[in-house]
């Protein structure tokens, strides 16, 4: 189908709590979710930026299918996406919406004071 994007092979994706302003800009709704941002390398990424494009300027929704950690099928709306290329090969660059209680904010704490 063309309204999603699925990752066939290889680990979950790694979902980061996005921070750029613009994203947080159009992310703003009346639904409780967080906003994430992926990347994942994709042989075809701008074909893939294509498809969401083209979807939204049809009024559709994107979404990216995946297996959670516990290996269930899991779906999630694409509200952004870009190509790029890098050293290794094409990436495809996601900002995602995923529900508030899927969300976990890793805070750490370093430790710079010196005590002697």
């Amino acid at each position: 189908m063309d309204d999603k994007i699925t990752i066939i092979e290889g680990p979950p994706p790694v979902f980061e709590l996005a921070q750029d302003g613009w994203a947080l800009g159009v992310h703003e709704g009346p639904n409780q979710s967080a906003l994430v941002f992926t990347r994942l390398r994709a042989f075809n990424s701008a074909a893939l930026v294509e498809r969401c494009y083209n979807a939204w300027r049809n009024k559709g929704t994107m979404r990216l299918e995946y297996r959670s950690l516990d290996g269930l099928q899991q779906q999630t709306p694409i509200i952004a996406a870009r190509a790029i290329e890098v050293e290794e090969g094409p990436m495809l660059l996601l900002w995602l919406r995923i529900p508030a209680q899927d969300a976990e904010l890793e805070i750490g704490f370093d430790d710079d004071s010196e005590e002697n």
